[in-house]
């Protein structure tokens, strides 16, 4: 009995300690890859459900046939890709638009959540590999800058995997579609032109594009598959990944009111750092759209037929996925690197296709195209990666991260409709469009980054403070709150503000009538805490 109540000599509390955390960093890992696969998966079914669709509903022939044919948020988000597989199961207007009109409601939350998922794993993997320290351990803000190298490598490992979805999203067409199609010689017979001399899409396109129709039965099992697919994927996202945010945390932004929830994004729009970069956003938009209908159709398809849109669109997916890990350059060159070497190599790109105008039905170009493609891969991978990455090292405040991550990708879901707009203009238009973006987004980045050099002061929109008291069973009682110490220092503050207010207004000196305020840095006189509080922006600068 004595052997079994004494403690054991064996035991080592700093070696079980460091046990449990190497079990929580790995835990992060899992989530990050966890997250990725599972956008991966959701938008492989999306673009290659989407691209097989269009290809049959474009066939004349093939009209008139009917066949039954944060955490939370990313499930959800998931989930409304799935019902739009699903509505293929039945073809028809009044189940195809809604489901489309859902998936542009969700696909906004979905990024936003998707990227501030990364980052704040990003941040607990900091906080897991540095447990011993005491900001750590009472949960006090992370230095700047702590967690920046977490944030490089999450976001880099993210998108290799996800822009493997380009290449998945190819099967149904490698191993179904491609079958049934006629190859470039009907296709393109009544086509002239191609790239830049071309207007819309591909003109003069043959409208019977398939050999035969595609039994109903084959339709069915291949889009059992993919739905089968989507539900995987919204399995991983509920299973696999875990919480972003601590349960007080979570409590702490919902508990700011759902009016400030919405005004936040665009009021953190007065910050001069996002808002130079709005032009890179959109350009994000724009040069995601032109790949596919301006690159890989109006030059790919119209030069070597639908039989070889699989090969450029994997090509150009397979580049996009290597070319993440460039990102990783953030570690050890200057961040201007990584997003101002993909435009200089989208500007290149773009200033050959606007002097080249190939010939339709010319398979002898399909060499040229494929590395067209993969340079155009390699760009873009370093315009998502870095900008996602950047905007996680400027913001690393986690109350922010959803409403800066918003922003980014509202202009950019922007930018993909206004692509749209534009279709059936000429091809040297487009081109120009996308140049003058793309040069006015390096202007106003290389602008923004002189200006935290130099360290211009920015405006941040103050986030409102939590209801604690009122959320919870855990707020009840003062002895019980979970509160952190920054936020009970906070307080203090407020409170000692409150009792010098009351001090000037008994004595009326003139002495205590400045007591309130303080004197800043420069020797300017600033108000005190009780009125900085109530202001609803703050002044912040420095090195991010």
């Amino acid at each position: 009995m004595d052997e079994f109540l004494d403690p054991h000599s064996e035991y080592d509390e700093e070696e079980e300690e460091r046990k449990y955390y190497r079990r929580k960093r790995l835990g992060v890992v899992k989530n990050v890859v966890a997250a990725s696969t599972g956008g991966m998966i959701t938008y492989s079914v999306y673009i290659g459900l989407l691209q097989m669709q269009l290809i049959l509903h474009y066939d004349e022939t093939y009209r008139e046939v009917k066949f039954l044919g944060t955490k939370w948020m990313m499930f959800l988000a998931s989930g409304i890709y799935a019902l739009f597989v699903s509505t293929n199961f039945w073809e028809r207007y009044y189940t195809l638009v809604p489901s489309a009109v859902a998936i542009g409601v969700a696909i906004v939350p979905l990024w936003a959540s998707l990227g501030n998922y990364i980052t704040r794993m990003a941040q607990q993997y900091y906080e897991f590999v540095n447990y011993n320290e005491k900001h750590v351990q009472e949960q006090k803000k992370i230095p700047k800058g702590a967690c920046h190298r977490y944030i490089i490598i999450f976001q880099s490992v993210f998108y290799v995997i996800f822009h493997l979805c380009l290449v998945f999203a190819e099967f149904p067409m490698v191993f179904f579609l491609n079958n049934f199609l006629y190859d470039y010689n009907h296709t393109l017979f009544k086509v002239t032109e191609c790239g830049a001399s071309s207007q819309g899409y591909i003109s003069g396109l043959n409208k019977t594009v398939l050999l035969h129709l595609p039994r109903s039965l084959l339709l069915i099992k291949v889009e059992s598959v993919l739905m089968g697919a989507a539900f995987l994927a919204m399995i991983i996202f509920l299973v696999l990944c875990g919480a972003a945010y601590r349960p007080t945390e979570e409590i702490d932004l919902r508990s700011i009111g759902w009016g400030n929830i919405f005004q936040l994004p665009f009021k953190h729009l007065r910050d001069y750092r996002i808002r130079l970069l709005c032009p890179f956003f959109i350009y994000s938009g724009f040069e995601t759209l032109f790949a596919v209908t301006g690159l890989i159709m109006s030059y790919g398809v119209c030069t070597l037929g639908l039989e070889r849109l699989w090969a450029l669109v994997m090509v150009y997916g397979l580049s996009a996925s290597a070319s993440s890990t460039l990102s990783l350059s953030f570690l050890c060159l200057p961040r201007l690197v990584p997003l101002l070497g993909g435009a200089v190599l989208h500007v290149l790109v773009l200033v050959g296709l606007m002097t080249w105008s190939p010939m339709p039905g010319n398979p002898s170009w399909e060499p040229l195209l494929l590395v067209l493609a993969a340079l155009w891969g390699i760009g873009s991978a370093l315009n998502k990666t870095g900008l996602s990455t950047l905007l996680g090292m400027l913001y690393e405040d986690k109350e922010r991260l959803d409403f800066v991550y918003t922003i980014y990708h509202w202009w950019q879901a922007i930018a993909i409709f206004i692509v749209y707009l534009w279709s059936s203009l000429p091809m040297r238009a487009k081109i120009s469009i996308l140049l003058v973006t793309l040069l006015l987004s390096c202007l106003c980045y290389v602008l923004m980054e002189h200006r935290v050099m130099k360290k211009v002061p920015f405006r941040l929109p103050r986030i409102p403070r939590p209801r604690h008291k009122v959320k919870g069973y855990r707020y009840l009682e003062d002895d019980d709150s979970d509160e952190s110490e920054s936020e009970k220092s906070d307080e203090e503050d407020v409170e000692s503000g409150e009792e010098r207010d009351k001090d000037a207004d008994g004595d009326g000196d003139a002495d205590s009538q400045v007591s309130h305020l303080d004197l800043g840095e420069g020797g300017e006189m600033v108000r005190g805490c009780r009125r900085r509080r109530d202001d609803a922006y703050e002044q912040a600068g420095g090195m991010e």
